[in-house]
């Protein structure tokens, strides 16, 4: 199953994917204006890559747990934008917004 919900975060509205996967956690990802914030099951490297503002968070099973995970991996694009390893998703979010 997939769940797409609109999320508050500092009075904007984010979007969240989250997929339901087989013997697995799901892969969760919220998406903000300028960025996003995605479980351990997305590539940060490949955002690197890409070049878009990306935070990684792990151990994550809701969207709540999304906004309150330490962000374990930022791309260079979001360091750009103040996101830091160490930050809580909700703060990285915030910064993307």
């Amino acid at each position: 199953m997939i769940d797409i919900s609109s999320l508050k975060v500092d009075g904007k509205t984010c979007l969240g994917v989250k997929v339901e996967l087989p013997d697995s956690p799901p892969l969760l990802l919220i998406i903000a204006e300028k960025g996003f914030v995605m479980c351990g099951f997305l590539n940060v490297e490949a955002a690197e890559r890409l070049g878009v503002a990306a935070a990684m968070v792990s151990g994550v099973k809701t969207f709540e747990d999304v906004l309150n995970a330490q962000v374990k991996a930022v791309t260079d694009k979001a360091k750009s934008l103040s996101v830091e390893v160490g930050i809580k998703g909700l703060e990285a979010l915030k910064c993307m917004s």
